[in-house]
């Protein structure tokens, strides 16, 4: 697996942490990025103008995601403004790797 960290690009955010996506290295095309990095982050794929490989390199194709090293920070640009609410945060319990049974546990 490479290990990439992904966050949407937005200036006016506080907080705009990166999350850690995982692709599997027999798959790594642009195609396959955009729809993972959109899964995790809550966002419709179509809405995304541009994958942008921090700090200022754009991905356009298969063989640029092929070079891609383990924690490269990757931004997803969006073509809407920030007015346009147009992706959600998932809920915890929605993510990937989140445990219902790991969260009960009482101490």
């Amino acid at each position: 697996e490479l290990v990439l960290k992904v966050r949407i690009q937005n200036p006016n955010l506080r907080e705009n942490d990166f999350i850690e996506i995982e692709l599997d290295r027999q798959e790594l095309t642009y195609k396959e990025l955009l729809r993972v990095s959109c899964r995790e982050l809550g966002v419709n794929p179509e809405h995304v103008q541009k994958i942008r490989k921090l700090p200022n390199t754009m991905l356009r194709k298969d063989k640029d995601v092929a070079r891609l090293q383990d924690f490269q920070e990757l931004e997803l640009v969006l073509t809407v403004s920030d007015k346009n609410l147009l992706f959600r945060v998932p809920s915890l319990s929605e993510r990937s790797g989140y445990n219902k049974k790991a969260s009960e546990l009482t101490y």
